[in-house]
């Protein structure tokens, strides 16, 4: 059996806080870290999540109503009609990065959630709201109401973190909260075969299964990197972990908080590492750069000039060391800007310039069409009528055919002209004549209709009985 057969690359949802040394002092081996780890401790926060998972009837047997367990039924989930759900819960951990309550942990923790928490070691507990998150590099981005005298941590620079430096992790290791790792950095600029963005930080500092998302800190108290993945043979630590860089998390930190998502450049090319006898035959010393296999048709590249066989060693004028370093650069520079690439083709050097494209990441397309499916069903209130969305959920809990379409009332104010009229549970189906999909929809033909003379005539549809309802559209 193959070595990498026996040793796997485990994802883990622990949070810590590293320390590093400071290559500039030239620091002795500590004499502890209990300083710092005061210090620290309170920024780094237990992130718990749950997850609502459909169960069927055949799956889950509820108890008889009236056993002494009946009041175990919500636990397991119940019999529900085959429509209902039990709760998945997971840990990890997160570290908040300034007095707004903006919290980095990893996307895999919180990847699925219905329902984020937010748990600080003196216990104070906040739900979280999912700003955005980025799969590829494995971070997302939370944020929580907590008052203005929230503890926070910073991100280190990118030369923060260098190979021999101490580091400590504080976080969460299988749910024993606030703990403390301690050791040295490995190695730099680690591959583990992820995504095109690998760039990792690998360490020795313990690192176990609830403590992915957690920070790892210097011995300055910066955030040198966030803990997400260990290489082990058992799913627990062995003494080699690995965390995304600060400079990036930083990066893709502030990303999902001004869009809600990342936003990557994309040159559209293949590429392949340079090895010795490569770069010799394109004339170099030394092996750098990367080898373009493929162009990718109507992409930045080929508009560029690009062609299969050159060989990229530059871009805006600094050095391509290789593919990962690439991509980064490619990923980071400026959407719908020029970008001037110098390859060697032939055995001469050629300067090309590319406008960057921005690349269309597929989670990042289904999540925005999510995010605005989500504002068009949002419930919605106008001229004093409440109403939702009909979703699955709504036609399987109220029993709404599938052919009834519209919005359905969830309460009508008491001072409302509408009261005594219009009623909970009621379907409205169009509004001043105008067919009604989502509550937004309901809410902007009401807007619109303000300033007109007529009354808005409204169709309500009651368990099969169709009437009109005319109401002023003034609110």
């Amino acid at each position: 059996m193959k070595l990498q057969k026996l040793l796997f690359i485990s994802l883990i949802c622990l949070g810590l806080s590293v320390i590093t040394v400071n290559t500039a002092q030239a620091q002795k081996v500590p004499d502890g870290f209990s300083e710092l780890a005061k210090r620290l401790s309170p920024a780094v926060v237990n992130i718990s999540t749950a997850q609502t998972v459909e169960v069927s009837d055949e799956d889950v047997l509820a108890f008889p109503k009236g056993s002494p367990l009946e009041r175990f039924n919500d636990f397991f989930g119940g019999r529900r009609g085959g429509n209902g759900g039990s709760v998945s819960q997971s840990l990890g951990s997160g570290f908040v990065i300034d007095k707004e309550g903006f919290i980095v942990t990893n996307n895999h923790v919180i990847e699925g959630a219905d329902l984020i928490e937010v748990t600080f070691p003196d216990g104070d507990t906040y739900q979280a709201d999912l700003i955005g998150r980025d799969p590829s590099t494995d971070i997302a981005l939370l944020k929580i109401e907590a008052g203005e005298n929230i503890p926070f941590v910073n991100f280190g620079d990118e030369e923060s973190g260098q190979v021999g430096e101490w580091v400590i992790a504080i976080g969460n290791p299988f749910g024993f909260g606030s703990s403390v790792s301690a050791g040295i950095i490995s190695a730099r600029n680690r591959s583990i075969g992820n995504t095109n963005y690998d760039d990792f930080i690998q360490s020795d500092v313990a690192i176990n299964k609830g403590n992915s998302g957690g920070p790892l800190f210097n011995m300055a108290g910066d955030v040198v990197g966030v803990n997400t993945a260990i290489f082990s043979p058992s799913g627990y630590s062995v003494g080699i972990s690995f965390s995304v860089p600060a400079d990036l998390a930083n990066s893709v930190a502030k990303q999902l908080r001004e869009y809600g998502e990342t936003r990557r450049g994309r040159l559209g090319v293949n590429v392949q590492e340079v090895d010795k006898g490569l770069a010799a035959s394109y004339g170099l010393d030394t092996p750098h750069g990367a080898i373009v296999r493929r162009v990718v048709d109507d992409s930045p590249a080929k508009k560029a000039g690009l062609q299969r066989g050159d060989l990229i060693v530059e871009l805006a004028g600094e050095r391509v060391e290789g593919r990962r370093q690439l991509f980064r650069s490619i990923a980071e520079a400026e959407i719908d800007a020029d970008l001037e690439i110098t390859v060697i083709r032939k055995g001469k050097r050629k300067t090309l310039t590319a406008v960057i494209e921005r690349l269309e990441e597929e989670v990042t397309k289904q999540e925005r069409e999510a995010r605005e499916r989500e504002i068009a069903e949002a419930d919605q209130v106008a001229i004093g009528i409440h109403v939702e969305a009909i979703n699955d959920e709504a036609r399987s809990r109220y029993r709404i055919a599938k052919d009834v379409t519209g919005v359905r009332v969830v309460k009508v104010d008491k001072t409302a002209e509408a009261s005594g009229k219009i009623r909970e549970g009621d379907i409205i189906e169009e509004v001043a004549f105008e067919k009604v999909d989502t509550p937004k929809d309901f809410e902007a033909i009401i807007e619109q209709s303000v300033d007109s003379e007529r009354p808005i005539t409204i169709l309500v549809n009651r368990r099969g009985n169709y009437l009109f309802y005319s109401f002023n559209a003034e609110t």
